[in-house]
């Protein structure tokens, strides 16, 4: 990736094109002559105590930029509130979220945060491989989509028959070219994600089908313990992919928050709106003085300015109906777009299940291999019990004959055999009666 952040971060531009929005903010030069703070409100910043970011910028062309921006001019620029750029701070965990505002896509997952406009993509400025592999792709994409939007010659709107694609992210499946800019950007980020998430399930699996093999032939301590180490890291996995599939069901589920990240057309129908209200006031400034001029030469009266404000009020809320109505219909792009990205998650999540039961397998396998063990144990226990019981048989005669006393069997010289003869023949029959009684209750197999 070397190689990829030279043409990726481009050197640190100049206070004047950190923000063309704003007016161009003072600098102070420092003893080498430069600006001291380049980029950076300093009386803001000292008064708010916020310092500024690095920011990867990628516009619609596919051109990339680092700005450095505060907190408060950031949330300006993309009329977010502080909390959802909470989202986006490295030095906080947070799930992954897809939020929806309106004027940007907020947008958090896994190592993929960034907030997406109508205009352009504004990454956190960081080295990590995903991050610049996600502004390379989404760089490539845009590229890609404008030299076909250019050479495809005269393709129809609407999937026609100029409609190009490009590869996915590392390989995967391809895209239109006729998305919009944000839902372009939102696939990228989609695709990083399941890419990444899909990758740590094949390399779990990887590692954890040998291990419980290996487990299941030779139970020991260091088996365990790698396999509960495994299992955690499972977990935790399945945690990350069932977060990101149950924001993607969440989405799809409400049409509400889908037509809501229609960025482009809300920005499109803002301007053509804005537009159309300059040139209604203008028109009916003009028919309003010639209707008030042969009444009063001076102004028109209030009740039409009262009838004029309120025909107004109820043309902008009709509109307004209107347009949402019309864009809680018109979602099928980023229903589609979505559903693609859920059954993707959804079978990383079926893989990690299926791991998971084979897990679960395994650990009742042994757990029945170990109450086969123990109920041996158990049986060669009362085994010997009964062996023990029949031997002190032995014991009890034997203290039985020595007690000092005197009988006449001990003036016979073969008696101790014959004593011998019968103990031992007693406590076989003993022990022959304990087993049949084992063997009657099924307490053993004999």
């Amino acid at each position: 990736m070397a190689d990829l952040k030279d043409p990726l971060l481009p050197p640190k531009p100049s206070s004047s094109s950190i923000n063309s929005r704003d007016p161009p903010l003072p600098s102070r030069p420092s003893a080498s002559g430069r600006p001291l703070f380049q980029g950076m409100d300093f009386l803001g910043l000292k008064k708010r105590g916020q310092g500024v970011r690095s920011w990867i910028r990628v516009d619609t062309s596919g051109n990339s930029q680092i700005i450095e921006v505060d907190k408060f001019t950031m949330m300006r620029r993309c009329d977010l509130p502080a909390r959802d750029l909470r989202l986006l701070d490295p030095l906080f965990v947070y799930p992954s979220t897809i939020l929806g505002r309106e004027k940007a896509i907020v947008v958090n997952l896994e190592q993929i945060r960034c907030i997406i406009t109508a205009d352009e993509v504004l990454l956190l400025n960081s080295l990590d491989n995903y991050v610049l592999q996600y502004v390379v792709e989404l760089q490539r994409r845009l590229t890609d989509g404008g030299d076909l939007n250019r050479t495809g010659g005269g393709g129809g709107g609407g999937g026609g028959a100029g409609m190009g694609y490009s590869h996915g992210f590392g390989g995967g499946t391809p895209s239109p070219d006729y998305l919009p800019f944000e839902f372009r950007a939102l696939e990228v980020a989609l695709e990083a994600a399941c890419t990444f998430l899909d990758g740590q399930a094949a390399e779990l699996e990887i590692e954890a089908y040998p291990l419980l093999d290996e487990l299941t032939s030779k139970i020991s301590t260091l088996n365990l313990e790698r396999v509960r180490r495994l299992k955690s890291r499972l977990v935790a996995l399945t945690r990350r992919v069932q977060k990101v599939r149950d924001e993607i069901e969440q989405l799809m589920d409400d049409d509400g928050d889908m037509a809501e990240m229609y960025l482009t057309e809300k920005k499109l129908r803002m301007e053509t709106s804005f537009y159309g209200d300059q040139s209604v006031g203008y028109g009916s400034s003009g028919a309003g003085l010639s209707a008030s001029a042969p009444v009063s030469p001076v102004s028109s009266p209030p009740d039409g300015r009262k009838l004029e404000k309120s025909l107004s009020i109820a043309r902008s809320r009709h509109e307004s109906m209107k347009s949402s109505d019309s864009m809680t219909e018109n979602i099928e792009e980023l229903e589609m777009l979505l559903e693609a990205y859920f059954v993707v998650i959804d079978s990383t999540l079926n893989k990690l299940t299926s791991l998971k039961e084979y897990i679960d397998d395994t650990e009742d396998f042994i757990n029945i291999q170990l109450d086969n063990v123990r109920n041996q144990l158990i049986q060669f226990e009362l085994l010997l019990t009964t062996a023990t019981f029949v031997v002190a048989i032995f014991g009890v005669v034997a203290g039985i004959f020595g007690m000092n006393f005197s009988i006449p069997l001990f003036d016979n010289e073969g008696a101790f055999k014959w004593v011998l003869i019968i103990t031992g023949i007693c406590g076989a029959v003993i022990f022959c009666s304990f087993l049949w009684f084992f063997k009657y209750r099924r307490l053993m197999p004999l």
